[in-house]
């Protein structure tokens, strides 16, 4: 028995010693994608501010303060010129809309104010709309109209300026609305292709 106790141990020993060699002998090796980086596209729209100084990144704004017009009757016509830039990461498509709540027009001027979108090409970019420069008519709508249907303005790459006359008028007023006023909204929204 004492003859197999030190067998027994050194058969243990080698077992050990060969089970440590192979797992020390075994080559492991990795492969990875290191630092995976995700972000998502944006439909960025904005306008620029002045008119007439460009694509400068300066120029660049979310929001423009409205028009005010005064003096509205019958046969009224103001334009109020307008130039977009996509700053998108992909192609996206243009629309436009009014929104208003009621409380501001309580006599209803959204039903007489009309609104006509005009594509425009300001080739001097000088902000004017000089002869020749005036284009394609994109349709009118009245206010109403303008909140519940919008208008389809077409699409934009990264970059790239859409320039517009909103040329409102009143072709008819009714004399009750003396003294009337009210506040619009127009907003420009994008959604990417």
């Amino acid at each position: 028995m004492k003859k197999k106790i030190p067998y027994i141990i050194g058969l243990a020993i080698v077992t050990i010693s060969l089970l440590a060699g192979i797992t020390y002998s075994a080559f492991t090796d990795q492969a990875k994608v290191a630092g995976s980086t995700f972000s998502v596209g944006s439909a960025n729209l904005m306008f620029l501010e002045s008119l007439s100084m460009g694509t400068d990144p300066t120029n660049y704004r979310d929001e423009l303060p409205g028009p005010t017009f005064d003096n509205l009757g019958p046969g009224w016509q103001r334009d109020y010129l307008v130039k977009l830039i996509s700053m998108a990461t992909s192609k996206i498509g243009i629309t436009s809309k009014a929104n208003y709540e009621t409380i501001n027009d309580p006599k209803d001027l959204r039903s007489d104010i009309m609104v006509e979108i005009i594509k425009w090409a300001d080739t001097n970019q000088n902000g004017i709309v000089d002869p020749g420069e005036e284009g394609l008519s994109l349709g009118q709508k009245s206010i109403i109209k303008w909140k519940t249907e919008g208008f389809s303005l077409g699409e934009l790459n990264y970059g790239q300026t859409m320039e517009l006359i909103l040329r409102f008028s009143t072709p008819n007023i009714s004399a009750t609305k003396q003294g009337a006023a009210a506040i619009f909204d127009f907003e420009f929204n994008s959604i990417q292709m």
